[in-house]
């Protein structure tokens, strides 16, 4: 994809959805990196089923170390891979506490040294809670810059590499909201939605999948 096409992919992005917002529920940084943390392997659809429950209980990193593990683990055991996430809110707000002061560092080093926290997480943290320009790269990321052509990479930290390469200075804020809803919506995995995606035009993916029939 040429700059003039990359500059013209987001533009048509930007105009359908001015201020995209994360689709997960929460109120605070704190909240949002517990959030993120349980979406790991799961949907945000059902990461968001829970916390209001969790959050209820513990809407801060002092009463989610109150809460206990136990707790956490009974509150969150509709996400997947729930024992581990419970030990990773319940260690990562300790930390929290004990260097932080109860606050959410606002760098990337901080961040990942956290328990459960990786560099996908800590851009969405980064990005969402600091308005920070990352691109976060999930699956849904991940196949739209390869299937596109707009970053093709072999793996996550290649394509992230790759984005922050080409994605116009205007439109860092909002890029990783703009491709992973895309990606979750309209270029999905298995047939992607060429019919109504409104930059299939710039797009390199070949045969662009028909409208289905009535």
């Amino acid at each position: 994809m040429t700059p003039q096409q990359t500059e013209q992919f987001f533009a048509i992005l930007a105009a359908a959805d001015p201020e995209p917002r994360t689709e997960l529920l929460y109120d605070t940084p704190f909240q949002l990196l517990v959030a993120v943390v349980l979406s790991a392997q799961a949907t945000d659809a059902g990461v968001n089923k829970a916390t209001p429950a969790l959050f209820a209980a513990a809407p801060g990193p002092a009463e989610m170390v109150a809460l206990g593990e136990d707790r956490i683990r009974d509150l969150v055991k509709t996400i997947g891979l729930f024992n581990t996430k419970a030990k990773n809110v319940h260690a990562l707000s300790a930390i929290l506490m004990q260097q932080y002061g109860g606050t959410v560092p606002e760098t990337r080093e901080a961040l990942q040294a956290l328990p459960g926290v990786g560099r996908k997480t800590a851009n969405v943290v980064l990005n969402v809670a600091f308005g920070q320009e990352t691109c976060a790269v999930d699956t849904h990321i991940f196949r739209v810059a390869n299937r596109t052509g707009l970053a093709p990479g072999k793996t996550p930290d290649a394509v992230e590499d790759a984005l922050m390469a080409v994605i116009p200075p205007a439109y860092r804020r909002h890029a990783h909201h703009w491709l992973i809803l895309h990606g979750r919506y309209i270029c999905i995995a298995r047939r992607p939605q060429c019919w109504r995606c409104p930059v299939a035009a710039l797009c390199a993916y070949e045969p662009k999948t028909p409208a289905p029939l009535p």
